[in-house]
């Protein structure tokens, strides 16, 4: 395993990189080793996430600087007046599209450990005239919000990135309020991976080696007081796919491509945090 600190140092340097690069309207990869990608080049995992019309609705530096695995405002229930929390928001498109859903009476923070992804998200704010969004600067394993302050916790292929799952899901179950639910795009493995992609810092950065398997993610839900626990399969990768996402590692494509065939997918995965429970009565008196 990876240095914690290490790989937190990888990852903000990576996606610091990208939000540059998004204010240039040049796109990376999420997954493998995150390059640049051309002009008309999609990669098997943050291609075609958004429709035309949600993107229509945004500005173009926050389309460029998506870098998930799913689209969770689209599969999430949002509600007019709900406060929704995004971990890992990034330049902020899943925030403003939820922005607009949640209405003038509803409230979506963002949260990103990123400078410059924090810049960015606040200028695409600007520049979209949303009034109902704050971004907030943090870790997901330290969220810096109350507890039971949010009805909806959504994030887009960042869970995978942190080194320390556990406590990412007992913070989001601490700020969800009694009866909130968490709906988040992750990528999630089927199935036993080779150990030298469990092992490459480039891959847990790129969202792929540090991805949870789908048994034990649903152990983990469970284990922090979730329930109502499900992950929906969303895309399935194949080895070509794996060829073209672990580009540019050391890794022998030709050995290891076959091997993760299948074992790759983007998921949707679904909790609730369970209602409050009755106050217990003392005899014929209500305890107070």
């Amino acid at each position: 395993m990876n240095d914690a600190q290490t790989l937190k140092d990888e990852i903000k340097t990576r996606y610091g990189q990208a939000a540059l690069q998004a204010q240039k309207q040049e796109r990376r990869s999420c997954c493998g080793t995150g390059t640049v990608l051309q002009a008309g080049q999609l990669d098997p995992i943050t291609s075609n996430l958004y429709s035309d019309r949600e993107a229509a609705t945004l500005p173009q530096d926050a389309v460029a600087a998506s870098l998930g695995c799913g689209n969770p405002t689209a599969l999430a229930q949002i509600a007019p007046g709900d406060t929704v929390l995004d971990l890992g928001s990034g330049g902020g498109i899943d925030v403003l599209l939820s922005a607009r859903r949640v209405g003038p009476t509803g409230k979506v923070y963002g949260l990103d450990m990123t400078d410059e992804m924090l810049d960015l998200a606040r200028a695409n704010q600007a520049k979209a005239g949303v009034t109902n969004v704050e971004f907030l600067k943090g870790d997901i394993e330290h969220i810096p919000l109350p507890d039971n302050t949010v009805d909806l916790i959504i994030s887009n292929c960042v869970i995978n990135l942190s080194p320390d799952k556990d406590l990412v899901l007992a913070e989001a179950f601490r700020v969800l309020k009694p009866g909130g639910r968490l709906a988040v795009s992750d990528i999630v493995v089927r199935g036993e991976i080779p150990q030298a992609v469990r092992r490459s810092i480039e891959l847990w950065a790129g969202c792929v080696a540090g991805a949870l398997e789908e048994k034990e993610y649903l152990t983990k839900l469970e284990r922090a007081g979730f329930e109502q626990v499900s992950i929906e399969p969303t895309r399935v990768y194949t080895a070509a796919d794996a060829r073209e996402l672990f580009e540019g590692t050391d890794l022998d494509l030709n050995t290891i491509a076959p091997l993760v065939d299948g074992k790759f997918l983007s998921g949707f995965v679904r909790a609730t945090k369970p209602e409050a429970s009755p106050v217990a009565c003392c005899s014929t008196t209500c305890c107070s």
